[in-house]
């Protein structure tokens, strides 16, 4: 059977020319959604006057026959198609004859077909990757809840830098994919619009319909220009770059938990469902899915490398180097879906040794910054100047052997007072040392009101703050979705009345 598609070239594709240019092993995510826009397209043609009942009838149910039996694809002179397109359509050509199949590509091309596929794959995409997010924030809120009072060092360069609570460090990721929802979500619209009808690159003489369709597939409009419409694909670009911050963010937050969960910190424990063991080593536990988190962000940065490359230099209208999008595509939002799967699972099921925590903490020169503020209050002095006298108080400490700055005597502070010719009429040394008394861990994070920081009340605010998002967004992200759904039944009811009309 000669392929389809093959009018001006003589015979069929050479079989190796075949196999090099098919696109079928990535075609497969398309075959629903081509389906879908078949259904449409023909529909719209039945309403415009271009196909007759009985072929739109011949035509709906032939694609209705492939739904429920796609091993109908798999047949001589069927499979040996160029891509999901040519197999579809070489389909329905055999169960309807060519009168009625060869019509249902009519004002139609392959270069407007397969970016509407691909526009109503991602929607389904980014409403599955908004649920995911929606989920992961949901599950930090509730730990960060479970921990406004889990006093810990929080970090710069990997140093101890001023004491927190893990709650703090929960709702600041919460934030970040809070963001993300919103890149999504706004991506969404850009996505949601409908090139079919635009054809190869210039439009048809035949009188469609194109915002009929566009209608009938839930989407809010069409790509006006013929040309923007097949040629674009910076609402690919942009997606798979909002999917790179995201992952960026769960590396960051994989990190994290890496370096709490070893012997060393000590401060969380992950459980045993999401760790590995060692081959050789009995007693290790290892962040294994945490890793591959963290590895499996550099192959998305790989991809979004891979796939702005392509486009580099492309000229307008479609070319054939658009294919190798598709698997870059697909990977890049099954790898970043699974990778907020599992983040939430470990998430959800941290054990937090909250003792770990405040020992490290109440052995930590992370007060420090609280002290030198105390004395900026007490004896109206320069914050540089604090800074100079808790700084050389802390190098005196460590040089003790890394003694808590609780643990120097009046006589330690007025040695070093005399050393940087610090002479102030309050902040005497006896003064220092009362201040440094009285900062404990507790009193450290109470100190701080700014607003964000980890002082209980504000982290009261930020989980009630979040919590609020997070219903109004799981309730906007329902509707889109509800929508999309109402769109197929619609879609599938007005298929069964066409049909039902039309049968004899």
């Amino acid at each position: 059977m000669l392929q389809v598609y093959r009018s001006r070239p003589v015979g069929n594709l050479d079989s190796d020319a075949l196999s090099f240019l098919s696109s079928m092993d990535d075609d497969v995510d398309l075959f629903f959604y081509d389906i879908l826009g078949s259904q449409a397209h023909v529909i719209m043609l039945f309403e415009s006057h271009i196909l007759t009942q009985k072929e739109v009838v011949d035509i709906l149910i032939g694609l209705n026959q492939l739904v429920s039996n796609p091993e109908q694809l798999n047949r001589p002179g069927i499979n040996s198609s160029e891509d999901i397109h040519e197999m579809i359509e070489s389909a329905i050509i055999r169960i309807t004859g060519i009168d009625s199949g060869g019509k249902m590509h009519t004002a139609r091309s392959r270069n407007d077909q397969v970016v509407l596929d691909i526009r109503m794959k991602l929607r389904d995409d980014v409403n599955s990757i908004c649920t995911e997010i929606l989920r992961l924030a949901r599950s930090l809120v509730r730990v960060a809840e479970e921990n406004v009072d889990t006093i810990m060092p929080m970090y710069t360069h990997l140093q101890q830098a001023q004491l927190g609570v893990l709650s703090q460090y929960m709702l600041s990721y919460c934030y970040s994919l809070i963001r993300n929802f919103e890149r999504y979500y706004d991506a969404f619209t850009r996505i949601n619009a409908s090139p079919l009808g635009a054809c190869a690159i210039g439009g048809s003489s035949m009188d469609i319909d194109r915002e009929k369709v566009a209608t009938m597939l839930g989407f809010s409009g069409i790509v006006y220009n013929s040309v923007d419409a097949t040629s674009s694909r910076d609402f690919l670009i942009e997606f798979v770059s909002i999917c790179l911050n995201t992952m960026l963010d769960l590396c960051r937050m994989s990190e994290d938990f890496i370096l709490w969960s070893t012997s060393e910190f000590g401060f969380i424990v992950l459980d045993d469902k999401y760790s590995s063991s060692s081959s050789a080593m009995p007693q290790k536990k290892n962040p294994d899915p945490l890793e591959l988190i963290r590895g499996k962000t550099a192959t998305i940065q790989g991809d979004f490398v891979s796939i702005s490359s392509i486009m580099k230099g492309l000229p307008s209208g479609y070319s054939r180097d658009l294919q190798e999008l598709k698997p870059l595509l697909w990977k890049t939002s099954s790898t970043l879906r699974d990778s907020i799967k599992i983040m939430e699972r470990i998430v959800s099921t941290l054990y937090v040794d909250k003792k770990a925590a405040y020992n490290s903490s109440s052995k930590s020169y992370a007060i420090a910054l609280d002290i030198a503020e105390q004395l900026i209050r007490d004896g109206d002095i320069s914050f540089r100047v604090a800074h100079k006298v808790i700084g050389a108080l802390v190098e005196s400490a460590s040089t003790r052997g890394n003694i808590p700055m609780n643990a120097l005597s009046v006589d330690d502070i007025a040695i070093v007072l005399k050393n940087i010719d610090f002479s102030h009429p309050i902040l005497t040394s006896e003064k220092i040392y009362k201040t440094i008394q009285s900062i404990t861990p507790e009193t450290s994070i109470k100190l701080r009101r700014t607003k964000g920081s980890p002082n209980k009340n504000e982290q009261a605010f930020m989980i009630s703050y979040l919590k609020s998002v997070l219903d109004k967004y799981e309730s906007e992200l329902e509707h889109r979705i509800q929508d999309l759904t109402k769109m197929q039944n619609n879609l599938v009811n007005r298929i069964k009345r066409i049909i039902d009309q039309g049968s004899p």
